[in-house]
């Protein structure tokens, strides 16, 4: 069984800054993905975010400059420190981690973190 648990999650006014975390747990070693999508209401989920393993990231063009994912292989963690928040970053971010169980590479998802940005 694998978890993916999601935190730090909540209400920040316009401009302020957030730092989510998500920790990958379980059957699962070799992971050579996680990332951060997130979902508004009535709106597809998008990607965010992600990191290799090695550490190449990948931004959406809207979180350029103000969003930074980072990971700590050791603890299967992944990070996204969120600054200049926007109303429009309002949405719930969900984690991922792509890697191996068993002879099989598998992506996990969590259950989600509300995050919430007032004008």
């Amino acid at each position: 069984q694998v978890q993916v648990v999601e935190s730090g999650g909540g209400l920040v006014q316009a401009g302020g800054s957030l730092r989510l975390s998500c920790a990958a747990s379980g059957s699962i070693s070799s992971i050579n993905r996680m990332g951060w999508y997130r979902q508004a209401p009535g709106k597809q989920r998008e990607l965010v975010a992600d990191i290799t393993a090695e550490g190449t990231t990948n931004y959406a063009d809207s979180v350029k400059g103000r969003f930074t994912i980072s990971r700590d292989n050791a603890k299967n963690t992944v990070y996204l420190q969120m600054n200049s928040l926007k109303p429009e970053d309002t949405a719930v971010y969900y984690c991922n981690a792509r890697g191996l169980t068993g002879w099989r590479f598998i992506t996990y998802w969590g259950q989600g973190t509300q995050v919430t940005v007032s004008s």
